[in-house]
């Protein structure tokens, strides 16, 4: 077995790098890896594979920077430490799974023999619970059943040595993400001021039937992602796994309440978008399907190259159409989540470079 890659430094602060101008963030990791063959359906999603193959990480990672990705993502989001003991892991062990996805990103981009930053992710509450809940917010519902509601307490101590962890290891920026509400957003803020290291904090939202942009739990996005910029460690405010469709118009929300930074300046934060591919997630089949709009899932019948292929093709390139728009719009910070694999971000890439 070949030695690992020695881990690549980052070329710099990420704050100076982004008043320079966009900068292009990997996609769906875990994505990558399933359609390498392995196998990401556990309660832990791809960060079993810490444990299991860190080596395949590794290489999704490169596959990435070498499409253009300057930001990767660690294979964090569900490794959290009520996680790994549920899975069997001793305090020591879940540490070190966590503190190593922040080591395998940098081997990936010396991998690659790219230059780049290590964006170290944390899941909301609901990502280590495996339910869906994560993509609802049900669990910050004053009715909420089961174990009843998480206040702001929970939630912190939940979220801390996770971005404890994350930040010792050397993560350039931390990235919450895909968080389903403003209780859950202010718990965090609250952790990252004490803990004072880069970060970005994105929503997972939704457009209403008037096509405003909302938290999955409806709150508007504009006051949420407002007072996150004003958090001095905040450089990024935005939206991740989120339909194509909804990017720009939470960037010009966004546009409307959060000023851009300022050199030596407090307050400020630039925009960040990552959306998925444009297909739905059909959550009692557990697979991705095609919007009806597009050709919907009554097409896979067609075959290969049929209407339903045609129809997947086009809502993934959707996560890719929309760049120059969403850079026009504001955003310094983009590139793709769920369903989003390399050849994505080297189009996006494409796009960025000819905007340049």
């Amino acid at each position: 077995m070949p030695a690992a890659p020695s881990p690549a430094p980052s070329p710099g602060p990420l704050a100076e790098a982004l008043a320079l101008g966009p900068l292009l963030l990997d996609g769906g990791l875990s994505t990558e890896l399933e359609a390498r063959g392995h196998d990401v359906t556990s309660a832990l999603w791809s960060a079993r594979l810490l444990l299991d193959d860190p080596a395949a990480v590794v290489e999704a990672h490169a596959a990435f920077a070498r499409a253009g990705a300057a930001v990767l993502t660690t294979a964090s989001y569900q490794a959290t430490l009520p996680g790994l003991l549920a899975a069997g892991l001793d305090r020591a062990a879940a540490e070190r799974a966590i503190t190593s996805s922040v080591h395998l990103a940098r081997q990936g981009l010396a991998l690659a023999g790219a230059a780049g930053w290590v964006a170290g992710s944390v899941g909301p509450y609901g990502a280590h619970l495996a339910d869906g809940s994560e993509y609802t917010g049900a669990y910050l519902d004053a009715g909420a059943s089961g174990s009843g509601r998480v206040d702001e307490r929970a939630l912190r101590a939940h979220h801390r040595p996770h971005l404890h962890l994350l930040a010792e290891a050397g993560a350039d920026v931390i990235a919450c993400e895909t968080l389903p509400g403003a209780a859950e957003v202010d718990a965090l803020l609250a952790e990252l001021d004490a803990l004072a290291v880069p970060a970005w904090v994105s929503l997972s939202a939704r457009l209403d039937e008037a096509g405003a942009v909302r938290t999955r739990r409806g709150e508007p996005i504009g006051p949420v992602l407002a007072a996150a910029a004003q958090v001095g460690c905040v450089l990024g405010v935005g939206v991740n796994c989120v339909d194509p469709a909804a990017v720009l118009p939470a960037l010009q929300q966004a546009g409307e309440v959060v000023p851009a930074p300022e050199v030596g300046g407090a307050g400020g934060a630039v925009l960040v978008a990552y959306p998925n591919s444009g297909e739905a997630w059909d959550a009692a089949a557990r697979t991705w399907a095609v919007p009806e709009a597009t050709g919907g899932p009554g097409d896979h019948a067609a075959g290969q190259n049929g209407p339903a292929d045609r129809a997947v093709a086009g809502a993934r390139d959707a996560a890719v159409a929309g760049v120059a728009s969403w850079v026009s719009a504001g955003a310094r910070l983009l590139g793709g989540c769920c369903r989003v694999r390399p050849h994505h971000t080297a189009a996006a890439a494409a796009v960025l470079a000819a905007e340049r």
